[in-house]
Parts: C-alpha cells; sequence; structure tokens
C-alpha cells in the first residue's frame, strides 16, 4: 500500500493486510452478542448486520449470531470479495452462497429464529434470474456489488488496495480519477433491467411479493440430461429440501429483534441530562450501576453527539454546486 492508504488504515506504508482482516476482539458467540449489544446501543435506529462466508456448517454460525440479537446475517458467496483478496482466498476459500444460503435457511427455520433475522447474500450476483433463486433458496435481500462496478467501468484488475486503479474507480490518485468514465444513469438503467427481469420472473412463478417467493425451494427444478463428468452424479436434494409446513415457524423475517434497550440505565441518565442536551447547562447526578448494565453511558454518548452534530448542522449552511 502506498503512504496516503497506510495513514488512512493505521498501518504502516509498504507492508501488505490481510483482506478481510481478523477481528481479534471476536472469539465467541457471547462476544458477537456483547459487541452486537454495544453497536445497539451506540446507534438503536442502525441494522446491525453480521456477515458469513459461505462454509459447511455456517447455519450453525446463523443460528448463533441471531441468538445474539443480530438484525440481519448475510451469507457471501466465494466468488465475490473486493479486489485487494489475496489470490489464494479467492481460489481455495468458501463455498457458493447457494450451499450456505440453503444451509442457513433450513437451520434459521428448524430452530424456529428464521422470522427474527432478515437473511442476505451475496457474491458475483448479476441477473434477476440469481436474485429469484436466491430468494427461493431462503434470502430477502441480495447484494450486487462487482457487476455494478463494472456498469461503471471498472475491469478487475485486482489493484484497489495499491491505489493504481487504471480506471479510477478505486483510487485517491487525481490523474487516475480523471479517467473515470461512469455515471449513476448507467448504475440505474443496470438494476432497472434487473428489477425487471425479476418481475418477470415472479409473475411466471405466481408470486405478486418477495415474501411469499422467500424459502418457497419446491418451484426450483434440477436439470435433466445432463451429461458432464462433473455434474451427471451430483445429488442436489439436500440444497432442495423444506421443512414441513408449520404455520407457527416463520420461514421469512416478519419480527424485531428484542435487544432489550427499554429497560436499560441509560434512559435514567438521559432524564437527568436534559438540562446539558438542550442547554447546555452542568448537570451533576448519581446512580447505582450493576454488573448488568454492561454498556452504561452509551445510548447517552450518541445523544449527545446527536446534538453536537445538529448543533453544527444549524451553524453551518449547506452550499450545493
Amino acid at each position: 500500500m502506498d503512504d496516503w492508504i497506510g495513514r488512512t488504515r493505521h498501518s504502516t506504508p509498504g507492508v501488505g493486510l490481510i483482506s478481510p482482516p481478523p477481528h481479534h476482539d471476536i472469539y465467541s458467540i457471547e462476544d458477537l452478542a456483547q459487541l452486537i449489544f454495544d453497536l445497539k446501543h451506540a446507534n438503536r435506529h442502525a441494522r446491525i448486520n453480521v456477515k458469513l462466508v459461505s462454509k459447511a456448517g455456517v447455519g450453525t454460525i446463523a443460528a448463533g449470531v441471531t441468538k445474539a440479537k443480530a438484525d440481519v446475517v448475510l451469507i457471501a458467496g466465494h466468488d465475490g470479495g473486493t479486489g485487494a483478496s489475496p489470490l489464494s482466498s479467492i481460489r481455495h476459500a468458501g463455498l457458493p452462497w447457494e450451499l450456505g444460503l440453503a444451509e442457513a435457511q433450513q437451520t434459521l427455520v428448524k430452530n424456529k429464529l428464521r422470522s427474527r433475522v432478515v437473511l442476505q447474500t451475496d457474491g458475483q450476483m448479476r441477473s434477476g434470474r440469481d436474485i429469484v433463486i436466491a430468494t427461493l433458496l431462503g434470502a430477502e435481500e441480495w447484494g450486487i456489488a462487482t457487476a455494478a462496478l463494472v456498469v461503471e467501468g471498472c475491469i478487475m484488475m485486482r489493484k484497489c488496495h495499491l491505489n493504481t486503479c487504471p480506471v479510477g474507480v478505486a483510487t485517491q490518485d487525481p490523474d487516475l480519477r480523471k479517467r473515470f468514465s461512469g455515471t449513476a444513469d448507467a448504475v440505474v438503467n443496470f438494476f432497472k433491467f434487473i428489477v425487471q427481469e425479476m418481475r418477470e420472473l415472479m409473475a411466471e412463478l405466481g408470486f405478486r411479493t418477495v415474501n411469499e417467493m422467500v424459502g418457497q425451494v419446491d418451484e426450483l427444478k434440477i436439470r435433466e440430461g445432463i451429461d458432464h463428468w462433473k455434474y451427471k452424479g451430483l445429488d442436489l436434494s439436500p440444497i432442495l429440501y423444506k421443512e414441513p409446513a408449520d404455520e407457527n415457524v416463520g420461514i421469512y423475517n416478519y419480527e424485531e429483534q428484542d435487544h432489550g434497550l427499554d429497560s436499560i440505565i441509560d434512559w435514567k441518565f438521559i432524564e437527568a441530562a436534559k438540562p446539558a442536551l438542550e442547554n447546555g447547562t452542568p448537570v451533576k447526578a448519581s446512580f447505582d450501576i450493576v454488573n448488568t448494565d454492561r454498556a452504561a453511558g452509551t445510548v447517552l454518548s450518541h445523544e449527545l453527539t446527536k446534538n453536537i452534530v445538529m448543533r453544527d448542522c444549524r451553524k453551518t449552511p449547506f452550499i450545493y454546486n
């Protein structure tokens, strides 16, 4: 990496970084649950999204993440990734998103957790057909990144981390940025075509809404007459398995996670700190804190920060070119 990227990432210029980086503060579901708890306190309006790599056993991990009260679980396929990913990771790590998504959906439904979490997927999805297949396998949200970048002009040089992108997409070099020729209209047009294809396929299948379509794997059929030696012995029945219908078990998200924000001590802090938050009047108060108050003061900090930002916005006029 060059000097600018090194400074931005608080690293040493010239030293390669692993992409994606390891998270040394998470070694268990309990650690993750605490991080989600802290993040939700830091911004209670944000959706907390946990990204998992498609692999054998990802369903069990997705169940743990849902119990840790994540709002969204993303199953990422092996074909995706940034241009800074090591070649060894691109070639040898992860599985197709179809495998991980099917396992996650089946496990969450079996454990009666599916209705509590949004299930996303991504990994080189390029068309409305890909999105329809992902929805039938269990996803109600999808990520399309590489295809959109190509529409903008990306030529997949995989030099995003070197600040030398030749088409000006992933660089801060002013001379290289002049080469960028992408337009917002091209991206909008691309997604319009995807949506149109998806609507047509939904109409063919008889679905009016995405929620109706989520998890309906019985609408997927295996192609017959494939003679290729790699495929003719392939058994896809585990991917296309569907739990028997149960009216008490949801197969798509319709509940919000209970993050326990109603009973936290911060509401007492905020009530006591109202004069300071509204008028800047000094406030002094004392409270008894117990070991279950795991993120005491975080919501108050969020309110304070929000007030400061709003105050500064009111002072600074916005100028649009």
